[in-house]
């Protein structure tokens, strides 16, 4: 990688630094994995990395179901995945907004595994890349020119400097108060920095109605969609990102569509390559839908033949929208 590595201590915290508001500032230009101060307690390094265990998954600590997917292996994998198939998606480019000048500090805002970030640092080695996620299970040893910290962004940003470009993906189904969360990214950024969303929407799709209401795919995503939005934070976000950018004062947006076709039935190569449990077993009164697990799996055993049927033509959409603050 670009400019050799440096290893960072993962899960170590940074000592209190209190005010009436129980917020730790901190100097987002070292290495390291950090958090802000809870009420009264700070969050160290054993109740970041205790993590809650649910049907033989993992979930994050910190601010415990503020996210409601896991963290271990297999979703880190997924993650992985999913970024390998939007660079698809997109021609191989990490964004879509165009980036004609130098950035010299760029926010990963919500950054998995972190897989983003050091690619984007990797490409542009002139940057400062910040990531920020709920779990650290980003790698040990990035790019010197990458930093990784544990927080929850939708609490008040802490940032002792601003952004050139900040890079949101796929935080629908994350964030709860886009209004805040966007606002913030604005305060946050340069006059003349950018801003991108990129995200999936939900539920499955056809174009020509080969994917029927009765279908077990489209009741999966139905339902999945549901769930996530009894719990305040839905699946579907992306449709409005274009007018809450609009909202929340940034000019220039553009809006990109893509698909992301289930199996192989589109005719396209590039689309043809392309071609969650917990939120169903969980108590209706945990955010789920209380289903029982004898049901999921029957439900599930349809979703995966619908899958594997060629003949029903769904896909997800997936956007990306952008835009930049006024000069």
């Amino acid at each position: 990688m670009a400019g050799g590595f440096q290893q960072q201590g993962a899960g170590t915290s940074a000592s209190p630094a209190q005010d009436k508001d129980n917020m730790l500032v901190v100097d987002d230009n070292v290495g390291g994995f950090l958090t802000r101060a809870s009420q009264r307690t700070l969050c160290n390094e054993w109740c970041i990395l205790t993590y809650r265990q649910e049907n033989g998954r993992t979930y994050h600590a910190y601010k415990d179901g503020a996210y409601v997917l896991p963290n271990d292996e297999a979703e880190n994998h997924r993650l992985d995945l999913q970024h390998n198939l939007l660079l698809m998606s997109f021609d191989g480019k990490l964004h879509c907004a165009p980036l004609d000048e130098t950035f010299h500090r760029v926010l990963d805002a919500g950054c998995g595994t972190g897989i983003w970030s050091i690619d984007f640092a990797d490409e542009h080695p002139e940057s400062q890349v910040i990531g920020v996620d709920l779990s650290p299970i980003q790698p040990a040893f990035v790019p010197p020119n990458v930093n990784f910290f544990v927080d929850d962004l939708e609490d008040d940003w802490t940032f002792t400097s601003k952004f050139d470009f900040i890079f949101s993906r796929f935080m629908t189904g994350s964030i709860r108060n886009w209004s805040k969360y966007l606002r913030q990214c604005y305060d946050f950024l340069e006059p003349g920095g950018t801003i991108e969303l990129m995200d999936i929407i939900y539920p499955l799709q056809s174009d020509d109605n080969t994917l029927k209401e009765h279908h077990s795919a489209r009741i999966w995503s139905v339902l999945l969609e549901q769930g996530f939005s009894a719990g305040g934070h839905p699946l579907n976000t992306a449709l409005n990102y274009k007018e809450w950018l609009k909202e929340a004062g940034f000019v220039d947006v553009v809006e990109v569509k893509e698909k992301w076709p289930v199996n192989a039935w589109a005719q396209d190569s590039k689309y043809k390559q392309l071609g969650i449990l917990a939120i169903f077993t969980r108590p209706k009164s945990e955010g789920g839908l209380g289903w029982s697990a004898a049901n999921l799996r029957v439900l599930l055993a349809g979703v995966k033949n619908d899958f594997k049927n060629p003949n029903i033509h769904m896909y997800w959409p997936v956007y990306s929208v952008y835009g930049k603050k006024a000069e």
